[in-house]
């Protein structure tokens, strides 16, 4: 499921356009006269007039699903999909239509509404695009969709905006994480291709318990980019990859036991020092304690500076 936000200012050449396939279908509409395209056109206009300061009155969204979920995606269903859709990103109170169109391989549905409501209010466009993608992904999880499948084949600079920066930060992630032996080597080679990573961490604690990349003017959390991506599990394979190298060092360079009186001597008492020491050890598998000393000290870095407002609404 893919939602594209689009506004504008013509009631007439958005509805023309969607109303105008042979295999479009009205599934649902909401306050506008539904005798004919021109009937619609004129109800939105006139509702539009009660805010006639909003130049970008106009607001299409189009929702895309995988085709693989097409055997499930009867009229009724994808309505309902549409209308959870519109609530959760606020779209209430005003005059609508879903249209459903079956001009092509996955099935898919345009959702017109104006964003001047009912009141004459505005309806809010803030940050609509990273709500958007949540609530996309809300919706694919709560209903078991489809999640769109290659993204190492998709042309990055055919994109733009919001959706070329996170495909191009998905490339960098993909490309560093298997020479990255820990988060300070993965953390330097990224920011040499101009992305920050951002940790958010548990209350007032050091705890670290998320990660967020940032290129430009944009930020993504590391699960939202890719669920592989997330802080836990980045930190799984950095781990895996520090093993490795250690266990790839070790085998490269064996060291032979001093085959001395003095050699064993100093053999049996790192033997007991050993032991003592693991009573009390209780770090998980492939702990570090300078990698940890410094995610320590990212952590604490981020939370001296100054807040910044955001505007985000979820």
């Amino acid at each position: 499921m893919i939602g594209k936000i689009v506004k504008g200012r013509s009631f007439k050449g958005c509805v023309s356009y969607v109303l105008g396939s042979k295999e479009a279908k009205i599934l649902v509409s909401e306050g506008v006269l539904e005798t004919d395209a021109k009937s619609i056109i004129n109800s939105f206009y006139m509702q539009s007039l009660l805010n006639p300061k909003l130049s970008k009155c106009v607001g299409h969204i189009p929702l895309a699903f995988s085709p693989d979920d097409s055997p499930r995606m009867t009229d009724q269903f994808m309505e309902r999909l549409a209308k959870e859709y519109m609530k959760a990103m606020g779209i209430e109170n005003t005059q609508y239509i879903i249209v459903r169109h079956n001009n092509t391989s996955h099935p898919h549905c345009h959702i017109v509404f104006n964003r001047v409501n009912n009141d004459g209010k505005t309806i809010s466009d803030r940050n609509d695009r990273y709500r958007n993608e949540k609530v996309c992904k809300q919706l694919k999880d709560k209903y078991n969709l489809t999640y769109g499948t290659g993204k190492d084949r998709v042309n990055v600079q055919k994109l733009k905006g919001v959706e070329q920066t996170k495909h191009e930060i998905y490339h960098a992630i993909r490309d560093t994480l298997p020479k990255a032996k820990n988060w300070k080597l993965f953390e330097h080679t990224l920011r040499q291709q101009g992305i920050s990573l951002e940790y958010k961490c548990k209350g007032k604690s050091d705890e670290i318990q998320g990660v967020s990349f940032r290129k430009g003017e944009y930020s993504f959390k590391g699960s939202d980019i890719d669920r592989k991506y997330s802080y836990f599990k980045l930190n799984a394979v950095l781990n895996e990859n520090n093993r490795i190298q250690v266990q790839q060092q070790q085998t490269a360079n064996p060291k032979e036991p001093e085959n001395t009186l003095s050699g064993n001597i100093v053999s049996g008492v790192a033997d007991v020092v050993s032991g003592i020491g693991s009573l009390f050890d209780i770090q998980p598998s492939g702990y570090d304690p300078n990698e940890a000393e410094y995610l320590r000290q990212q952590a604490l870095n981020r939370k001296k500076k100054p807040k910044k407002r955001r505007g985000f609404g979820f």
